[in-house]
Formats: C-alpha cells, sequence, structure tokens
C-alpha cells in the first residue's frame, strides 16, 4: 500500500513538473531572448511558484507553524488555480496556433528570429560615404561615375577609415556633404531599419498575451467569489408526511465552510449575517466546517455562537474535521451554541430532525450509524436528515428518510471538476429524487485548497419545506 500511495506521488510530481515545464516554454521561452530580463524573471518564478504550492500542500500535514501555513496557502493554492486555467486557455490556443503556422502567413520569416538563438553576424563590407551638396543631391561627378565600373571603390576610398567607425558604432549610414569644409554644412545621417520580429514569434506573443488574460483573468474573478462571500439560494421542497402547521417552514443549509490558513473569521462573520438575515426557523451546518485544530481556528469559528433561529443550530461531521481532531471541534461547537447530532435525531414541530457521521469517522470508530439515529422513531412523521456525502443517500432511501440534506461536493469547484465529482457522487448540486427520499446538495460556503470557484459558485440555500396539502 505504500509502494502504491508513493507510485502515484511520482507521477503527480511529474505531471506538475511537465505542466510547468510548458508554461515555461510557452510563456517565457518562446517569446523572450537569451539571456533577456523576462527570460531570467520567468525562469525564477518557474521554480518559485510550485515550490509554494508544495509547501501550501504539506506544511499542514507535516506539522508546521500555522504562521508557515499561511505564508504558503495564498501564494501556492492561488498558483494551483492560476496553472489549471493558464495551461487549460493554452491548449485551447494551440489549436489555433497549429492552424496560423501552416497557413503562407504563418510559414513566413523575417530575417532575425529574437526567440532563436542567434546565428554567426556575416562579414559585412564597409561603409560607402557619398558627398552630396547642401541641398542633399550627389555632388561632383559621383552622378555620371556612380555606373561607371570602379566609383564604388573610388567612393570608399575617398571615404576614409573614420566614416566606417562612425557607422559600425552608430548603426546609421552617414553621408558626407561635398561643402563639409564650408561653415553650415553637417553630415547627413541616414537610420538603418530595425531588426522586427518574425511572424512565428509574434504569434507565439499573441497566444502568451492572450492565453494569460483568459487563465489569470478566470482565476481573479473566480477568487473574488469566494472571498466577496457566498450568495442565497433559496429552493423549495414538498414533504408528503409535512404536516400544514410545518408549511412553509425555512431551513438555512450551510455547508464546506472551510475555515484554515486562508478563510478565517471574516469568512465566518459574512456568513453568519447572510444567515441571519434570512431569519430561519433552523440552521444546519453539514460538515466540512474547518481544516485545522481549535487552537488554531477556534477564534476563526467565534461568530457561529452569533447564528440566530427559532429551533437552534445544528452539525454533523464531515471528511475534513476527522483529517484532524474531530472530538475536540464537537466539544467546541457545544460552546458555541451549535448543537452535533452525532448519529443522533431531535424532534422538531412537525417532522423529525437527524444527523449521522460522516464515513470517514470509520477509521476512527465514529462512522455513521443510520439505526441508531433513525430507530423507533414515528414513521408517520416526516424525517430530514443531515448527511455530510452525498452517497449516503442510498441508506437513507432504505431507513424512510423524506429529505436528505448534504454538501461535500463543491459542485466540482474549479470548473472542469464539477465532471469528476459527478463520478463519485449521485448528485453533484441541487435537489434529486431518489424513490421516495428527495436529496439536495449545497455547493458548498467556502473552498478548499485554491480560494478559487469557476463554474460553481458557492451559496448558502434556505430550504423552505411544504406540506402537500397546504
Amino acid at each position: 500500500m505504500v509502494a502504491v500511495f508513493v507510485l502515484i506521488g511520482l507521477v503527480v510530481l511529474g505531471l506538475l513538473a511537465g505542466t510547468h515545464l510548458y508554461l515555461w516554454r510557452r510563456f517565457v521561452r518562446d517569446v523572450s531572448a537569451p539571456g533577456g530580463l523576462w527570460r531570467r524573471l520567468g525562469t525564477v518564478l518557474a521554480v518559485l511558484l510550485p515550490v509554494t504550492t508544495l509547501g501550501a500542500l504539506v506544511s499542514g500535514r507535516a506539522g508546521a507553524p500555522f504562521l508557515m501555513e499561511q505564508i504558503f496557502a495564498w501564494p501556492g493554492f492561488l498558483w494551483l488555480a492560476c496553472l489549471l486555467y493558464l495551461t487549460l486557455a493554452l491548449l485551447a490556443g494551440e489549436l489555433v496556433r497549429f492552424v496560423l503556422r501552416r497557413t503562407p502567413w504563418g510559414r513566413a520569416r523575417s530575417v532575425q528570429d529574437p526567440a532563436a538563438e542567434p546565428a554567426p553576424a556575416a562579414a559585412e563590407p564597409p561603409p560607402v560615404a557619398v558627398p552630396v551638396d547642401s541641398a542633399g543631391r550627389p555632388a561632383g561627378n559621383l552622378a555620371t561615375s556612380a555606373g561607371s565600373p570602379g566609383a564604388e571603390g573610388t567612393a570608399a576610398a575617398e571615404a576614409g577609415p573614420a566614416a566606417g567607425a562612425g557607422s559600425a558604432a552608430t548603426g546609421s549610414g552617414t553621408v558626407e556633404p561635398a561643402d563639409a569644409g564650408t561653415p553650415g554644412s553637417a553630415p547627413h545621417t541616414v537610420p538603418l531599419a530595425a531588426p522586427v520580429p518574425s511572424r512565428r514569434v509574434f504569434l507565439a506573443r499573441t497566444l502568451a498575451v492572450t492565453a494569460g488574460a483568459a487563465g489569470l483573468g478566470t482565476t481573479g474573478a473566480g477568487a473574488y467569489s469566494v472571498l466577496n462571500g457566498p450568495p442565497l439560494k433559496h429552493v423549495t421542497v414538498p414533504l408528503a408526511k409535512l404536516g400544514r402547521r410545518t408549511h412553509g417552514y425555512r431551513v438555512a443549509v450551510v455547508s464546506d465552510i472551510h475555515l484554515g490558513p486562508i478563510l478565517g473569521r471574516g469568512h465566518t462573520r459574512r456568513i453568519v449575517d447572510a444567515i441571519n438575515g434570512t431569519q430561519p426557523d433552523l440552521v444546519t451546518i453539514v460538515g466540512d466546517l474547518v481544516d485545522g485544530s481549535v487552537a488554531h481556528l477556534g477564534p476563526a469559528a467565534e461568530p457561529l455562537r452569533e447564528l440566530r433561529s427559532r429551533h437552534g443550530t445544528f452539525f454533523v461531521t464531515g471528511n475534513h474535521e476527522y483529517f484532524g481532531d474531530a472530538r475536540a471541534w464537537i466539544d467546541h461547537l457545544r460552546e458555541l451554541n451549535v448543537h452535533p447530532l452525532e448519529n443522533a435525531r431531535r424532534e422538531l414541530p412537525g417532522f423529525d430532525l437527524a444527523g449521522v457521521n460522516d464515513l470517514a469517522g470509520e477509521d476512527q470508530g465514529e462512522g455513521p450509524d443510520f439505526d441508531r439515529a433513525l430507530r423507533d422513531r414515528d414513521a408517520e412523521r416526516a424525517c430530514v436528515l443531515m448527511a455530510h456525502q452525498p452517497v449516503q443517500i442510498h441508506e437513507a432511501v432504505d431507513h424512510g428518510v423524506d429529505l436528505q440534506l448534504s454538501g461535500h461536493t463543491h459542485g466540482g469547484q474549479l470548473w472542469p471538476g464539477n465532471h469528476l465529482a459527478a463520478l463519485a457522487n449521485p448528485t453533484v448540486a441541487g435537489l434529486e429524487r431518489y424513490g421516495d427520499t428527495q436529496l439536495y446538495v449545497t455547493r458548498g460556503a467556502g473552498a478548499w485548497g485554491p480560494p478559487v470557484r469557476v463554474g460553481a459558485d458557492s451559496d448558502i440555500t434556505v430550504v423552505t419545506l411544504a406540506a402537500k396539502t397546504a
């Protein structure tokens, strides 16, 4: 088993190294000259940025100080998102590059190519000084002798070595007037044309700029959506067993807040203010509240004690709680007036609210126990179940649950991650029915790893329970 994990780790490191090399070639080597400023700076960034990502991924598990986790987390995780979207943007541009480079325009080349290694310079003939008069016209008998054999050599001999030195030093042709000895006369200087980049280099630079803008712009917009706080979403769920008196009961559902080295107390405050603004009857926190210890993140969770609802706030564990000390967090949440449901059930007006532990708790002897949570209940009453992972829906169906509230998937968080999430979860986001049981999956209010969401906006959902007889 250890060998398998080592092999997987080596494959992942190989993919990351290969991807960074590809980005370096497209964003640095193909668009800059050897020894240039961008060539040197881009190469340094190509080494430092993956180092910060590696530090962000391993610092927490290696027991590094929390401050070091925070230092690595911001650049490391943001670069991980940038890496994804810069690569996708480049791959999309490669098709255009492939087509254009096979057109006559793309095959054209100019004399010099700054992206290629410089070729040895060919010997140039010495500059020629052409005598002209004050009006800039050829002076003396040059016009008549220019076409005769030896005229060029005669003009070069008259120019002398000084003219050649001046031309080589300045990169321009110097034309001596015939009356240079008279007052007010001056040499006429004709600048030489500067070398232009080849169309291949122009195409490479266009691809780099376009892909860079698309990749960084996508990451920036996704980070803003997370750091600005989750929007509210409203869903109505009819339940056949819900009594008329409970019609319109509102449950605030929040999951995957992921307090950690990036998302802290301010993030919690925004969530609490948003939930309180809806004036819910009940608040449910469906797992993955934290990524760290009570010692480091206790202050970040403090605003949870200010949640307000008619029947209180309830919590079930997610898989991330078991990455640390889940028991310590369960005890701490009780101090914040948040009630953990550890394979337990509460009878509320009109329905039963049950909660089961996450599947990750099985390794610590604290896995989900549906029998314990749902046994001996009145089957005529509606039952709402809190279970972090959507895959637990199958046991919920077997136990006659009417509605399961879940999170875990983040809706995929980073497109195209939603397609990967669909492979491991029956529902990635939204409301679906499984037999007589309905499953609602929230995308979550935070983010794990990169504080970025693309194609899967975060949310706080207000679920309104509706009685079919109402």
